[in-house]
């Protein structure tokens, strides 16, 4: 499976209010720059829309989110970075 870069890295935003669909992604592919904390990725149904769940990421990983292409993300550290992506053979 080979990565397609389909936009411009961004720092994830820190409030549901601000969350992005990452222009209606599918697929985004999330980074945890921070060396020492774990950080929360929160999915929800809209911006500042109702929460459909959370993930953990440990320090320094990676992290592939399938998600319906409506639905926005948020981190609890903008040391999270993310962007759309898509998978090609």
């Amino acid at each position: 499976m080979t990565t397609k870069i389909l936009a411009d890295e961004i720092n994830l935003p820190v409030t549901t209010g601000t969350a992005t669909s990452f222009s209606s992604a599918t697929v985004v592919r999330l980074v945890n720059t921070d060396p020492t904390n774990s950080r929360i990725i929160t999915v929800v149904e809209t911006q500042g829309g109702t929460g459909i769940g959370s993930i953990t990421m440990p320090p320094n990983s990676v992290e592939l989110v399938v998600k319906t292409a409506s639905h926005c993300v948020f981190a609890n550290s903008a040391l999270v970075k993310g962007t759309k992506v898509g998978f090609t053979n």
